[in-house]
């Protein structure tokens, strides 16, 4: 879905920022809720600790989370003719849902030069996967001839997917770089605005009086794409599934119909929820795709407040809070962050942002 024309003055760099690479967090913080939680409530801002977003929601609120659990997507092993090579496994060809039964896959492949259609990568006793198909972009369609069970396979072999910018392998990092309420397996990232929830913070949360709803949406590679056009309105977003089932659709426009607040817990909740209002002018139970690129001039439906953790330069996720708060004033927020030495993507800090008179 592409950006309304008015955006056709509206440059990529305008999205552009200077971090200090120091600030780019390389591990998760001792306690999840113990990071620090930057709050931009109209013009205002404050800083605050995540333990206290209780205190930022209000009773008869809805917050929205994503249950997807991250796959051990990341695998490595070596060619059949020498050389090491590495996969990013996507989704399974032909479909963007997860399925433990397919035997063919979508994948990142590095080196790609080295992987042409035929070439064959090997993981010692478990198996082994062969190129069928080139794809552009470094994607390569495999198949796989595996010793046990797709799962179990991933689970010896497979590593968490961690950010690039992320030069931590511990198991710890790992183990962290997953939310307590991860349920349903697809997702290539996590969902980190979630990362920083506990048990005991979303009971004090539903002590409140605030509803809790749940959706899974299972984050590709579309979303952190670099975004490779000069002009937003250029930028095509890959397509992602989600799905929200007949409970929390209920939950959901039910809320949106009385006018109560529905907190997003991260920017795949917010394309979720958008995303499917602009497919169905309401909250349609389901299992759907979204390609909505949510940039400046955009029409919020359903979200009042969000949570999020800081981006990338020039990211549609950038662009999505931007379209959310204002650019300017997520510029402003993110110098301020900068000043206040916060700590940066996926092991970094949060933000909590207000909708004016929401």
């Amino acid at each position: 879905m592409r950006p309304a024309p008015g955006r056709a003055a509206l440059a990529v760099s305008a999205f552009d920022f200077d971090l200090p690479g120091e600030l780019i967090a390389q591990a998760p913080a001792p306690d999840r809720d113990a990071s620090r939680l930057l709050v931009i409530d109209g013009e205002a801002t404050a800083h605050r600790s995540f333990r206290e977003l209780p205190s930022l929601l209000h009773p008869g609120d809805l917050l929205v989370l994503n249950e997807t659990r991250v796959i051990a997507a990341r695998l490595a092993g070596n060619r059949a003719g020498g050389g090491t090579a590495e996969l990013l496994l996507l989704h399974p060809a032909g479909s963007l849902r997860y399925d433990a039964n397919a035997s063919r896959w979508v994948a990142l492949a590095r080196p790609a030069r080295r992987l042409r259609c035929g070439a064959r990568i090997e993981f010692g006793t478990f198996g082994s996967v062969t190129v069928r198909v080139e794809l552009a972009e470094g994607l390569r369609e495999v198949e796989f001839d595996l010793a046990v069970g797709f799962e179990e396979f991933l689970e010896r072999v497979g590593r968490m997917p961690l950010p690039p910018y992320i030069h931590n392998d511990s198991p710890h990092a790992a183990a962290r770089y997953q939310t307590v309420f991860a349920r349903l397996p697809g997702s290539v990232a996590a969902p980190t605005a979630s990362l920083h929830f506990t048990p005991g913070l979303l009971a004090e949360i539903e002590a409140r009086g605030v509803e809790i709803a749940r959706l899974s949406l299972n984050i590709g590679l579309g979303t952190f794409r670099p975004v490779g056009t000069e002009l937003v309105r250029e930028h095509v977003m890959h397509a992602e599934t989600y799905a929200i089932g007949t409970d929390a659709a209920t939950t959901i426009e039910r809320a949106r119909a009385q006018g109560r607040r529905i907190v997003a817990a991260g920017t795949t909740v917010v394309r979720a929820l958008e995303g499917n209002f602009a497919s169905f002018g309401r909250i349609e139970a389901g299992e759907h795709v979204t390609d909505c690129f949510i940039a400046p001039e955009f029409q919020f439906h359903v979200i009042g407040a969000m949570l999020t953790n800081f981006h990338l330069p020039r990211s549609t996720l950038l662009m999505l809070v931007s379209a959310f708060a204002g650019r300017r004033r997520i510029l402003r927020a993110y110098a301020d962050a900068i000043a206040q030495r916060y700590r940066f993507y996926s092991f970094g800090d949060a933000m909590f942002i207000a909708k004016p008179g929401a």
